[in-house]
Formats: structure tokens, C-alpha cells, sequence
């Protein structure tokens, strides 16, 4: 080989050097291309009595249904949250609530000062009264009962209970222990067919749907002018003004006068 032919040679293999070089040996100074991972819906469960209807009940396929029901699912659709139905025991519900288990009580339950000292409510949506239901062949009189005569049955801790308890056995009207308490209102209405107490006491819609196709009748109202809620823990505010935005934007919409015909509210 000539030198001229090995010159050539050593600027062809300098110049590929170079190429390569350019290649592989400078970082690149773009941003690398990020896609952000998308907002996580927000889940809250949400506690309620399943035997109160027409507000919060079990239908005949299992699944929680009713006005309380359906209503917090819209709201839920419509705030950009997800909610989980969790039937409980009525007299566990606030603790429930108080020890995270639950994040909410949509089921008709009245605002009071005992109630507001543990946990918040939301502006209330629903106005209810107490009914007093006695068998059909029943010849008591709304008097008998507020007289305290009559042995009551009523649901353990509801506001029924509190009324019965304030003004019929702290006033020296009813024995004590002529006042039986439930579980829920359906085993209290059992055993009044049953012959085991001869009135029940509850909320006015509840005690209506509960006794329809039942040998019982409404025998008058206490007017109580009850305020309903959904309870929600103090510390969580964002939350409240989640829910109270729903029930403003639901009570505006044709779905709130659909609800109340469907579970026949008025």
C-alpha cells in the first residue's frame, strides 16, 4: 500500500470516529414527555338504617334502595364522588361514624343538640312528624297513648324514643317498663300485631309504608316538626360543603319532585 492510499485511510476512519461520537456521546436536552395519572374518584361509605323505609330499605333482590338512597347516589353522580350503601344497627350508627368506619348518615336522621355535640350536619331536606300506629280492632284514643296508658313500643335510640322517654316516663305517665324498645321498627310493628304492645311510635312517612297490607292503622300525629340531616364527621368540612352543594343542586332539580312521587313522600 502506497502512502498516499494509507492516508486516505487513516481520514476515512477520523471521520467515522466523529460520526459515532455525535451519537452516543451528548445527553439529550429535551424534558422527557410525562402523561399525569388521572385523579383518583373519591369513595365514601355511607351508613344506613335498612329498615326505614320509604327512606333507606333492603329491596327483594338485596341491594339498599329508597329515597335517602337514591338521592345521595345522585348527588354522588353529579359532585364527582363514588358511594358504597352500608346497612348498620341504628344504635351504633354515630359511633360508626365517629370511629371512621363510615364516612356519612344518609338515612333520615333528625338533626338535635345531642347530636350536633358529636357530630355536623348538613342543611336539612326533609320536615316529618311522629305517628302512632295501634292494631285495626284497636279502640285507643291519640289521649290513651299521650296519657301514657298505653304500653309503647318504639325503635332504641331514634327520636320517638327520645320523645317518649321526656314526655311520658320522666313525667311519672308511663311506667318504665311499659316502654319496649327495638332494634328497628319492623320488629317493634311485629309485635304490635303480635298483641306484645299496644302502640308504636315513629317517624309519620315510615310508619305509613310500613303498615300498608298489615292489620294496623295510623292512630294520630304528634307534631315534632323534625329536621332531617346527613351526618358527617366535624373534621371533615369539605365534605359537608360537598354535600351541601348536592342538596342544593338535587331539591333544584325535576330529579327531587321525581323521588317524592316515586316513594309517594307527600
Amino acid at each position: 500500500m502506497n502512502s498516499r492510499s494509507i492516508a486516505m485511510l487513516i481520514a476515512m476512519v477520523m471521520v467515522c470516529a466523529v460520526a459515532f461520537c455525535g451519537c452516543t456521546g451528548s445527553p439529550s436536552t429535551e424534558e422527557p414527555t410525562t402523561t399525569a395519572a388521572p385523579a383518583e374518584t373519591p369513595l365514601y361509605v355511607v351508613g344506613i338504617d335498612g329498615d326505614y323505609p320509604p327512606y333507606t330499605y333492603i329491596d327483594e333482590n338485596g341491594d339498599p334502595t329508597g329515597f335517602d338512597v337514591e338521592s345521595i347516589q345522585w348527588i354522588a353522580d353529579e359532585m364527582g364522588f363514588e358511594v358504597t350503601i352500608q346497612p348498620m344497627a341504628w344504635d351504633g350508627i354515630i359511633p360508626s361514624l365517629l370511629q371512621g368506619k363510615i364516612d356519612m348518615v344518609y338515612s333520615g336522621m333528625t338533626i338535635t343538640p345531642e347530636r350536633l355535640e358529636k357530630v355536623s350536619f348538613s342543611t336539612p331536606y326533609w320536615v316529618v312528624n311522629q305517628s302512632v300506629a295501634v292494631r285495626e280492632d284497636s279502640e285507643l284514643s291519640l289521649d290513651d297513648f299521650t296519657a301514657g296508658t298505653v304500653v309503647t313500643g318504639t325503635q332504641r335510640s331514634c327520636t320517638a324514643n327520645d320523645w317518649i322517654e321526656t314526655n311520658l316516663v320522666e313525667t311519672g305517665k308511663l311506667p318504665e317498663e311499659d316502654l319496649k324498645l327495638y332494634d328497628n321498627i319492623q320488629l317493634a310493628l311485629t309485635d304490635l300485631q303480635n298483641k306484645r304492645v299496644d302502640a308504636v311510635m315513629y317517624d309519620v312517612p315510615v310508619i305509613r309504608t310500613s303498615i300498608e297490607g298489615k292489620p294496623l292503622k295510623v292512630l294520630g300525629t304528634i307534631q315534632t316538626d323534625e329536621e332531617y340531616g346527613v351526618a358527617i364527621r366535624k373534621e371533615d368540612t369539605e365534605l359537608l360543603a360537598t354535600v351541601n352543594e348536592g342538596l342544593a343542586r338535587l331539591m333544584a332539580s325535576p330529579k327531587w319532585d321525581e323521588l317524592k312521587q316515586k316513594y309517594e313522600m307527600e
